[in-house]
């Protein structure tokens, strides 16, 4: 595969990033950087879906920006941009609310998990922003054409809408946007230390997510208060906390310490804190790595916003293009 080939994701700025986001998907996208053009987006108007607050927004966002540079994203090899600075992806919504099914949104599984959290709330608001989101996520991947889309399992309905409105938009006004195809990578499933039958998440509090930039003390403290087995005899299999530790290890620590270790739980010798010691001493030495990174850019936050607004201006170059053809696809005048 070369650079001919196109990539999109986007991440809100929700705050500090942890372990799961890391490993599911922002190592995977600096890896991507080598092969494929990339464009990696902090998408903050999906932020505005639920209520917020405005100074946490600003603060999550900067945050989000510099902790990505920090994991590796590389303005020399990728395009980093902030959808708020790229009018064009709520232009191209529009357009896409026009040609897409209200079924089709009423049967997106996150809008009904976001209602079930929501229901019961004294005060509760649910907005239409929280509904129609779905089509603003089709415009930011079909705003730029992408080949493909590195996506997790939870997001694969949201991805299959894009294709769909491509197809609606492609059968009305004329072939245009391309179908953009999921892209198959290798990327663990990292579980809540506290509950390992959970995905690690910061909504559950802190106990159950090691944060990507967490000191060496706070990390070790998760580590060893790790759930381990739930009292499985021999010959069962391994329990989900147990094999949770070791994913953490093969995907960051040393391989020969991950299969040695590997090779005695086999034999039944199930030497948790050693496990233990093994996964703290791997976390810590990634977390003190990208630590020290985010220190650097966060050194200097004007000259990080320059990079960006830039970064976010290349994309704008490339968004106005394909709203170009849009709008004389659609009947719209030209700007």
């Amino acid at each position: 595969m070369d650079k001919q080939h196109s990539v999109f994701s986007g991440i809100q700025p929700t705050g500090e990033l942890h372990l799961g986001n890391y490993l599911g998907a922002v190592a995977n996208w600096v890896r991507l950087q080598d092969n494929y053009d990339c464009r990696y987006c902090v998408v903050d108007l999906h932020a505005m879906t639920m209520p917020y607050d405005i100074a946490e927004l600003r603060a999550n966002t900067e945050n989000m920006l510099i902790g990505l540079l920090a994991c590796g994203i590389d303005p020399a090899r990728a395009n980093l941009c902030l959808q708020s600075l790229v009018p064009e992806h709520t232009e191209l919504q529009w357009v896409f609310s026009c040609v897409c099914a209200y079924g089709d949104l009423m049967r997106q599984t996150q809008f009904k998990d976001k209602m079930d959290q929501l229901e019961g709330q004294q005060g509760a608001f649910i907005s239409a922003g929280l509904f129609t989101y779905p089509v603003l996520q089709a415009a930011d991947i079909l705003l730029y054409r992408a080949d493909y889309v590195p996506v997790g399992k939870d997001q694969e309905q949201h991805l299959e809408l894009s294709r769909e409105i491509a197809r609606r938009f492609n059968f009305q006004f004329g072939e245009f946007f391309p179908e953009p195809r999921a892209l198959a990578t290798p990327t663990p499933k990292v579980l809540s230390l506290a509950d390992p039958t959970r995905k690690m998440s910061k909504s559950l509090g802190p106990k159950h997510y090691v944060g990507l930039f967490e000191e060496e003390k706070s990390v070790r403290a998760k580590v060893r208060s790790a759930v381990t087995d739930t009292g499985e005899g021999a010959g069962e299999g391994m329990s989900p906390g147990v094999e949770n530790l070791f994913s953490l290890l093969a995907a960051c620590g040393d391989p020969a310490v991950h299969a040695a270790l590997l090779k005695e739980y086999e034999a039944g010798n199930r030497r948790y804190a050693l496990l233990k010691d093994a996964v703290a001493d791997a976390l810590v030495a990634l977390t003190s790595r990208l630590r020290a990174r985010r220190a650097e850019i966060a050194a200097d936050v004007p000259g990080m916003w320059k990079q960006v607004r830039a970064m976010s201006e290349v994309s704008r170059d490339a968004a106005r293009a394909t709203l170009r053809e849009v709008r004389k696809l659609t009947g719209l005048p030209s700007l």
